[in-house]
């Protein structure tokens, strides 16, 4: 009898300590929510649920614990007192550690910084890279559109090729990202969701690359899955 219940006490402390370790602990600030409803978010079946919501009364400081048996994108959204939706999402990677989420109202969405995740840290450095993508896009349409006016064919030209590279470039760009994180998440994550319209030797390359456990989770079977499909239509 001792036994048995020595037996049964080691279990049940092993299994708390595993569920220790899967528990992501999400806590957060939204400046200028008084009243409210903090819903959270996730995409099960290709349909986006409500798992877990939080009253905000007057405090604007949430939390959220929840089970995270891998990386996952979750989304936060935000119902006000009067019933009306913010219509915009935030999504993050949620993780099994301690997230914290700092926004605003009015800016919910660009004003936000999650910490705490390192497959959001990674999507962080991800979009700086596609920032300066964009800020040279911004370029070559301002002197497109100058040559435009101008009517000058051969600028036009000229001007039309490189945006058409710089588009190369940055799926290139996401692609180096991801063979450099192939341990993470973040990397079948981008080729799946970001870029799932890239040539399929890219995405085959990222996969293959990918580690056994990553390509076993979530992201990792969305990208064979994408693959496969090509491989059928092709």
């Amino acid at each position: 009898m001792k036994r048995f219940l020595l037996f049964f006490l080691m279990a049940f402390l092993l299994i708390n300590c595993t569920n220790d370790q899967d528990v992501m602990i999400l806590t957060g600030t939204i400046k200028g929510l008084k009243k409210g409803t903090v819903l959270l978010q996730k995409v099960e079946d290709t349909s986006l649920i409500d798992v877990d919501s939080v009253i905000v009364d007057g405090d604007p400081i949430f939390n959220f614990e929840r089970v995270i048996v891998e990386p996952e994108v979750y989304y936060l959204y935000l119902k006000l007192k009067d019933g009306s939706l913010i219509d915009v999402r935030l999504p993050f990677f949620a993780e099994a550690a301690n997230i914290n989420v700092a926004t605003d109202l009015e800016n919910f969405i660009m004003g936000a910084k999650i910490t705490g995740s390192v497959n959001q840290d990674k999507i962080y450095e991800h979009q700086k890279i596609m920032d300066r993508f964009s800020e040279k896009n911004l370029e070559i349409i301002e002197q497109l559109f100058k040559a435009q006016q101008e009517e000058n064919d051969s600028l036009i030209s000229i001007f039309d090729k490189k945006q058409r590279s710089l588009i190369t470039s940055r799926y290139l760009a996401t692609v180096n990202f991801s063979l450099r994180n192939k341990e993470l998440e973040i990397a079948p994550y981008l080729m799946s969701h970001v870029i799932p319209d890239i040539n399929k030797k890219y995405l085959d390359t990222v996969y293959r690359s990918l580690d056994p456990r990553i390509k076993n989770s979530i992201y990792g079977n969305d990208l064979e899955k994408l693959i496969n499909s090509i491989e059928t239509e092709d």
